[in-house]
């Protein structure tokens, strides 16, 4: 049997447990099912295993074929479960579900697996917010919300056949010619 993978990551330092919430609804793992998904692997924080527990979840995830894991954080990091969404010998291309966070945003853009991301609207100054649209306006992933999430899946797949590749071509271009102080400088709105 074919595998295709949704993972899941709330992030290693503020808890969101909202996104869990919102993967763990029905309404969303029927929409994993329609789109042929077999497996729901969640990094979930701290709270996320009394959650997960407490949810109705895992019958409705047996109904609907779909397999359930989950971890608290891993200290080596997400790139294996981030890599069990690209397409192999025995899987089709998942995505990857994320808060909007630098570091996992990053993560995926590296091994150009197809990312949603969610971002944590309860964070200060919401600039996870502003990180979202900048990258999903640049073609690189899905911008979504808690209350979209089930529609998400179909746009990130849309995005998987024409997304940008990370990094970007001019990536080491430096217009200043000035290095991190250049930048540092425009930045900080010093100018010659």
């Amino acid at each position: 049997m074919t595998r295709k993978v949704c993972f899941v990551t709330i992030g290693a330092t503020a808890a969101f447990d909202q996104l869990l919430e919102a993967v763990l609804a029905p309404q969303f793992l029927q929409a994993l099912q329609g789109s042929g998904y077999t497996t729901l692997s969640l990094q979930y924080g701290k709270n996320g295993q009394k959650i997960l527990r407490d949810s109705e979840a895992s019958e409705l995830a047996k109904r609907h074929g779909i397999e359930i894991t989950g971890f608290d954080f891993n200290k080596q990091g997400l790139g294996q479960e981030m890599w069990a969404v690209k397409a192999g010998e025995d899987r089709e291309e998942g995505v990857v579900i994320s808060h909007a966070g630098s570091g996992s945003i990053l993560a995926a853009l590296r091994i150009e697996a197809p990312l949603i991301v969610i971002p944590n609207t309860s964070l200060l100054h919401n600039h996870q917010l502003e990180l979202a649209e900048e990258m999903a306006r640049l073609g690189y992933l899905v911008h979504g919300s808690l209350e979209d999430l089930p529609a998400t899946l179909t746009e990130a797949d849309i995005l998987s056949k024409k997304r940008q590749a990370w990094p970007p071509e001019n990536h080491g271009a430096d217009p200043s010619g000035r290095g991190l102080v250049g930048v540092m400088d425009e930045e900080m709105g010093f100018y010659d």
